[in-house]
């Protein structure tokens, strides 16, 4: 460099600057506008609070927070205490009680009295046998093995107040979270209903089929029904991209999946979140006669879906002609495949399908496909069961297991709890896991079952309903000489964050699915000594199992193509095809969560860069040179298909079984059942764990038949690694474990 480009540098540098001041004026203002109007909204909510009627989750709603944000501003409005029981030190959820600091004193936490779960020796091994879904459990004889149990075992002792663990203390900064409670007595039992006139039906239409484009915005290849074109697309913009493609294919293309580049990361160095330089693309400048989509019907979204790596970007030219440019990352990683390939794929997708479903249609996401297929599953014959429709929850209990009802386990586990150096590096993937956990399901309006009715069960009463579909509210106590890893979800701190408590003689409360209070009562090492404080018991059901029961054969069929085919190209197809379903059946299971409604949008800044007003509810979520963009939780939608029981019964099943569950075979050396999963491994050789797979030091010994449920080996190395501290290191580990034990298979 030379003085005349230094010079013509710092020129350059100081444009930035005075770019730059403007800006952080409007953010200032802004950022101070912003605190305004939360304090106001947050006395707002505490006035409405103290009314003698008022909901959090009504509350909730209209300030456009979440339940345990409104309860965190009005205590009152969380979980009654029966004022006429002595209340109990009870430990917190949070850190060991060797981390405690022994000067500070030990909160005391308000909780309901519960009633012991019966504390089962372990059991001998449940029945595996054959049916048309595949290998399952047969839920029968395993509560017959567990009544044995039962009555030959004792209950475990009440702890007396000398014994009982200290509650650990949460550091400063890191606040636990409280999960919400069934009120007591009648406000409670006024929580157990149906949502009126809304159900589950088959639907009498359907779904209108799209033109679909395929375009690798790296090379400029599109592909469509009618050929294949390489186009200049320049920079890969919004503009480029609609101008380019509808200057090729006919108007009727109203998709267009984008199967690599990544267009919308281009400007991701500028910008500290990814959302923000998505956000920032798609809202980038249009062709003329272009605009955002604003309205498309009733039953189709409008506007964009800012999502950090798969987006939704929603256009429409004068009022007949509508468009949108997705990421077929939503489907399966297309792993390097070509545009063609990717086509390919989604044409042997269909055909799959349509064995099943004569009426299918592709969607735009996995996820509405999935649900669209199982509205299609529902029984038409009129008189059957559930011809008429199952059932929505009501809107609190629908919040309830919102708040309370996970998703997958991840958690990465270090020293000192694990060597700073381990043996090996194994990674085992249950395959197509979710397909395993949805042969029962809890259908109708639930039973509430508190702490006083459950301790005046019978025996039989207490296992019949610890087996069903259950949610249940309990206090945990780990054995006191426990060394392996943690069993039940906690709430830990951050937004709908969840940790594994592990520490022997720890007691904490939480919300756990029957399969995991199952798991911890009859697991194969120690049995844990689990309280029922309150729970929700639905009736048996098997409203997934012919949906999945289809989807899996179609992703049998398309496994075969993939290794039958005399053709490279199908082969792979059929093979992203099959991870299509996989996709389909697992998002598909995501939607019947039904989260509350978030809303992104963006509004153009005006002229002089004057920040436009944001929609009542939202709160701003980025600024860029041209626009702002905002999100606004919308609450819970009345929507028919709203099913959170089911998904919250197949996620507690597939982490129950990603500690110990069956594999299909026999135990050569007993004859019985053999078993699978974490807790069939070494206490200190568990490393991570991730959804469906486990990490560990040790080679895991299990059979892999190809059916779902199954331990696959994806990535090993059997030599002496270092224990990944960060995720970062973590997923360093695991792709190199990948790529070794791809090349000693080669």
């Amino acid at each position: 460099m030379d003085s005349k480009a230094y010079t013509a540098g710092l020129a350059k540098l100081r444009e930035v600057r005075d770019e730059i001041k403007p800006r952080e004026r409007q953010l200032t203002k802004i950022q101070s506008e912003l605190d305004k109007l939360r304090a106001e909204r947050d006395a707002n909510v505490r006035t409405l609070g103290a009314y003698e009627k008022a909901k959090a989750d009504r509350l909730a709603t209209s300030a456009g927070l979440s339940v345990i944000d409104v309860v965190a501003l009005v205590p009152s409005l969380g979980p009654d205490v029966p004022a006429s029981r002595p209340v109990e030190p009870s430990p917190t959820d949070s850190v060991s009680n060797e981390d405690a600091e022994p000067d500070t004193p030990a909160p005391t936490i308000k909780e309901p009295v519960g009633a012991p779960a019966p504390a089962l020796r372990p059991a001998a091994q449940p029945t595996v046998h054959a049916s048309d879904a595949g290998q399952q459990i047969d839920d029968t004889e395993v509560q017959d093995q567990h009544l044995a149990v039962v009555a030959e075992g004792t209950m475990a002792p009440e702890p007396s107040p000398a014994s009982a663990p200290a509650a650990p203390v949460v550091p400063d900064g890191e606040q636990e979270r409280t999960l919400p409670s069934i009120p007591e007595g009648a406000p409670g039992d006024r929580w157990i209903y149906a949502e009126p006139n809304l159900t589950s039906k088959r639907p009498n239409f359907k779904q209108a089929t799209r033109q679909i484009a395929f375009l690798d915005t790296a090379t400029g290849v599109l592909v469509w029904q009618a050929g294949t074109v390489t186009l200049d697309l320049g920079r890969a913009s919004v503009a480029e991209i609609l101008t380019a493609v509808y200057a090729t294919v006919p108007a009727d293309v109203e998709r267009i999946y984008i199967t690599a580049g990544d267009p919308w990361h281009q400007n991701a160095t500028r910008h500290q979140f990814l959302k923000d330089a998505v956000a920032e693309w798609l809202n980038g400048p249009l062709p003329e006669g272009w605009q955002v989509e604003s309205s498309r019907g009733k039953d189709r979204q409008a506007g964009h879906l800012v999502h950090p790596r798969n987006p939704v970007g929603r256009w429409q030219r004068g009022k007949d002609q509508h468009t949108e440019i997705r990421s077929v990352g939503e489907w399966f990683d297309p792993a390097g495949a070509d545009p063609a390939t990717v086509r390919a794929a989604f044409v042997e997708l269909w055909k799959a399908l349509r064995r099943h479903w004569d009426d299918v249609v592709l969607m735009g996401s996995p996820s509405q496909t999935g649900r669209d297929l199982w509205s299609r599953t529902i029984p038409a014959k009129a008189g059957a069961k559930w011809a008429d429709g199952y059932p929505v929850m009501s809107q609190e209990i629908r919040g309830l297991l919102h708040a309370t009802a996970g998703q997958g386990r991840t958690e990465l586990i270090t020293p000192p709890r694990v060597p700073e150096r381990v043996p090996g590096w194994y990674e085992a993937d249950r395959t197509f896991a979710y397909a395993k956990h949805t042969w029962t399901s809890g259908v109708g309006v639930p039973k509430r079952v508190t702490a006083a009715a459950f301790a005046a069960m019978s025996e039989k009463e207490q296992a019949d309903a610890l087996f069903s579909p259950s949610h249940w509210q309990v206090r945990v106590t780990i054995p006191k000489d426990w060394d392996h890893v943690g069993l039940l979800p906690a709430p830990a701190p951050g937004e709908r964050s969840w940790h594994y408590p592990y520490e022997g003689g720890r007691t904490f409360t939480t919300w756990a699915g029957g399969a995991e209070v199952n798991l911890a009562l009859r697991n194969p090492l120690q049995p844990w000594r689990i309280e029922i404080l309150d729970g929700l018991v639905w009736e048996k059901g098997d409203p997934l199992k012919d949906w999945s029961n289809k989807l899996k054969d179609a992703w049998r069929s398309l496994r075969a193509l993939g290794e039958v085919h005399g053709d490279e190209q199908q082969r792979q197809a059929a093979r992203l095809a099959s991870r299509a379903v996989r996709s389909i059946l697992l998002y598909g299971i995501g939607t019947f969560a039904q989260r509350p409604r978030i809303t992104t949008g963006s509004i153009e800044l005006g002229a002089g860069g004057e920040v436009p007003e944001i929609p009542d509810g939202a709160r701003l979520t980025g600024l860029t040179d041209t626009h702002v963009t905002w999100e606004r939780n919308g609450g819970f939608a009345r929507d028919p298909y709203a099913h959170p029981e089911w998904a919250a019964g197949v996620w507690s099943a597939a982490r129950a079984a990603l500690l110990s569950g069956p594999t299909g075979t026999k135990d050569p050396a007993t004859g019985k059942p053999a078993r699978a999963g974490a807790l069939h491994l070494p206490a200190g050789s568990i490393l991570a764990f991730r959804t469906d797979a486990i990490y560990s030091s040790v080679p895991p010994d299990w059979p892999y038949s190809g059916e779902p449920g199954d331990y696959l080996l994806k990535g090993a190395m059997a030599w002496e690694q270092t224990t990944p501290t960060t995720d970062e290191e973590f997923y360093v580990l695991q792709g190199l474990g990948r790529a070794a034990l791809e090349a000693e298979e080669l």
